[in-house]
């Protein structure tokens, strides 16, 4: 087989889902179907335009939450809880054993932490002056050891 490693100044959506692909083929062949279904919440203002929201994925029994934006006017307000607090509920009827998502220092790790979820890795450093963190929620207890 002829194969050479090419780096793609201008990559396709044909790349990606290439890749995507083959990573699915082998995880799948270890574990099964990962059963992705997407999570899109929004936050709309009167004009329809979507102003936030909440974008993340269920896929092998976790909720990863990619996305969280609340704009800044209206933070404070509860929708920040009200989106999370609805990806939970999400998760639950997906049959999830847990939520995990990243953040930034500068970002909302408090806010995160003040509604149970827990550390679980950083990157010091990442961006430089700051780091990365992430985080968990169980939705279930852990199976007992056997």
């Amino acid at each position: 087989m002829d194969i050479e490693l090419v780096a793609a100044d201008s990559p396709t959506p044909e790349d990606r889902a290439a890749i995507i692909a083959a990573l699915t083929r082998f995880n799948e062949s270890q574990v099964g179907p990962s059963n992705m279904q997407p999570l899109v919440l929004l936050l709309r203002d009167a004009a329809g335009a979507t102003v936030g929201g909440l974008w993340g994925r269920t896929s092998y029994d976790w909720m990863f939450i990619e996305l969280l934006a609340v704009p800044e006017a209206l933070r404070g307000k509860s929708f920040g809880t009200r989106l999370m607090r609805r990806a939970e509920a999400v998760a639950v009827e997906r049959g999830c054993a847990g939520i995990w998502l990243d953040t930034f220092s500068f970002q909302a790790r408090p806010f995160y932490e003040g509604l149970g979820y827990a550390l679980f890795g950083e990157i010091a450093g990442h961006p430089r002056g700051g780091a990365r963190y992430f985080l968990h929620k169980r939705l279930e207890p852990l199976p007992a050891l056997k």
